[in-house]
């Protein structure tokens, strides 16, 4: 390298304070969503959060106090970073139905579908959950406008993201070769029925 004699030390900046706990509050929110998605609300714990993301139970407690407060943040950070994709991604006139049937697909729609889920029968979970839910169908209201244009009516957009909301839950038991085959079939043919002529 030059400048860097073995005399020399190399300093990298320290981080912020900032910087660490950003960087904290992250590993902690992807090892929640990982621990949702593959072990379900029951058996997700704040101890196995933590180990997941390898903090102490320390670390995890000052930033999330609550079980509640630690998954519904991760799915939030989910929810905004799907979004921003979905509102970067170049989306053809023929493709918007498909794209928002992508967006309830993955580690975010299933963490989102244990809440769901959890948070009927859980009142903390779903006070927790109330505003979130609120948060989400907003952005899925702006991030379908966009998508849409003025293709789709406000109606025509809220009566899509339930159809694909449905879809996807019933996705989860059918075979990802027959799921392709449903939504190559019906997302069409409801994109025809409800576009602007």
């Amino acid at each position: 390298m030059l400048g860097v004699t073995p005399d020399t030390e190399v300093v990298k900046p320290a981080r912020t304070q900032a910087e660490r706990t950003a960087a904290m509050r992250t590993k902690l929110l992807d090892a929640a969503v990982d621990s949702l998605v593959e072990l379900g609300y029951a058996r997700t714990t704040t101890q196995g959060i933590a180990r997941r993301a390898g903090v102490s139970r320390g670390a995890q407690l000052h930033h999330f106090p609550t079980k509640e407060s630690l998954v519904v943040a991760a799915v939030e950070h989910l929810v905004d970073k799907r979004l921003q994709e979905i509102l970067a991604a170049e989306v053809d006139a023929g493709r918007g139905v498909e794209v928002l049937a992508d967006a309830f697909s993955g580690p975010l729609f299933y963490a989102a579908l244990e809440l769901w889920v959890a948070a009927r029968t859980d009142p903390a979970l779903y006070e927790a959950t109330v505003p979130l839910e609120r948060k989400v169908n907003d952005a899925l209201r702006r991030g379908s406008a966009a998508v849409f244009g003025d293709r789709f009516d406000a109606d025509a957009i809220e009566l899509t993201i339930e159809l694909v909301r449905g879809l996807a839950v019933s996705a989860l038991f059918r075979t990802p070769e027959a799921e392709q085959s449903l939504r190559a079939r019906l997302l069409p043919v409801w994109e025809s029925k409800v576009e602007k002529s």
